[in-house]
């Protein structure tokens, strides 16, 4: 069995540290901010952590991924085989499960994303299993739900048994509209569908940071739900529950889980992963 894994290129992200997961319910994971009692106010020590923000996105896209904003030529860079594109094809003839998504998946910061990233662990967890899957990491750091709408067609032109989609982190991040991160995730989801009737899908639901106020986080976390209800889909509530914001299980950036981190966003993508494999392993 086969892993591709995209470079290790920087996910445009901010510092959360103070973020505050509840997981005690896990189909409503609301998030709690300390730093400011009005949340529609922002402080001065946030505006300047908001302008770092974007001094660092502008330089990390400049310097390391020039378009990565929209991903607009991303079929191209593909096809043309730059640095940076997860090659889709592996070559096996085993049935497939493609993780498509961003930073994440693509195991950012860590010393061996092929063996220490969730897709990895999973593979791993598949080969002891003695469960004959392929597994394809198709995770693009920095990657947004309309950069992951403008490439999905390559990451396609090989069969796909189970897809997980692990898309929307960076959109909540820059705080896009969620209306057009739910129009971009429902696109993809169809021609998935429309090109692999019978591939099932897996949405691995995120949470926006909490200084973008009740309203966009609540909207935010409402697309997940939504769309896994009506295209009748499997859903991972939150892809970091446990791991978010949890200091010891994430990077010094405190936005990329650790070795320890992505071991247990393994065991949430497992959680929903094992009945789908059970399945599909009992009909064949």
């Amino acid at each position: 069995m086969n892993i591709k894994f995209s470079d290790k290129r920087f996910m445009l992200t901010h510092h959360f540290k103070q973020w505050s997961y509840n997981t005690n319910n896990s189909s409503e994971l609301p998030l709690k901010s300390i730093t400011s009692k009005k949340q529609n106010k922002v402080s001065g020590f946030q505006l300047m952590n908001i302008l770092l923000f974007i001094t660092l996105l502008n330089a990390c896209g400049n310097k390391q991924n020039k378009g990565i904003t929209d991903s607009s030529n991303t079929n191209k860079q593909a096809e043309s085989g730059q640095a940076g594109n997860p090659q889709p094809i592996d070559g096996s003839n085993s049935p497939r499960i493609v993780f498509f998504g961003n930073s994440l998946s693509a195991g950012y910061g860590l010393d061996d994303p092929e063996n220490q990233s969730f897709p990895g662990i999973i593979r791993e967890k598949l080969t002891d299993l003695a469960l004959d899957y392929s597994v394809v990491n198709a995770g693009l750091s920095g990657e947004t739900t309309a950069g992951g709408k403008n490439r999905i067609d390559w990451i396609l032109k090989q069969s796909v048994d189970i897809f997980i989609l692990e898309l929307g982190g960076n959109d909540g991040l820059r705080g896009i509209d969620t209306k057009e991160t739910k129009k971009n995730l429902q696109v993809i989801i169809d021609v998935v569908k429309n090109k692999y009737p019978d591939a099932k899908i897996i949405l691995a639901g995120m949470e926006a940071p909490p200084n973008m106020g009740d309203v966009y986080t609540g909207d935010f976390r409402s697309i997940y739900p939504d769309l896994a209800e009506k295209n009748n889909i499997a859903l991972i509530p939150f892809l970091l529950q446990n791991v978010g914001g949890e200091t010891h299980l994430n990077q010094t950036d405190g936005i990329h889980p650790n070795v320890a981190g992505h071991k247990i966003v393994a065991e949430n993508v497992w959680a929903i992963l094992k009945d789908i494999v059970n399945q599909e392993t009992n009909t064949t």
